[in-house]
């Protein structure tokens, strides 16, 4: 019984990443944000591996993250914290 319910979890994670990637590509952000959001996704993919249900609780989070608009920044000196 315990199998059935990882099988289901890992199901929907992977279909979960495969939406968040989809997202994070149809963003319209400066493209160091969508590597940075790329990279996260791919954490939380390796992760899975690990610990799925952390993975799952990891993957909820950034999108909760990206739907509210609450972005990685992008490097020093790109104009977007304020700085010249």
């Amino acid at each position: 019984m315990e199998r059935d319910g990882q099988l289901e979890l890992y199901d929907r994670v992977a279909a979960r990443l495969k939406d968040a990637h989809r997202m994070v590509r149809a963003l319209q952000v400066p493209e160091d944000v969508r590597q940075a959001l790329t990279r996260k996704l791919l954490i939380i993919t390796a992760a899975a591996k690990q610990d799925l249900p952390g993975a799952a609780r990891r993957l909820d989070r950034l999108m909760e993250d990206v739907e509210a608009g609450r972005l990685p920044p992008g490097p020093p000196g790109d104009g977007r914290d304020g700085s010249p």
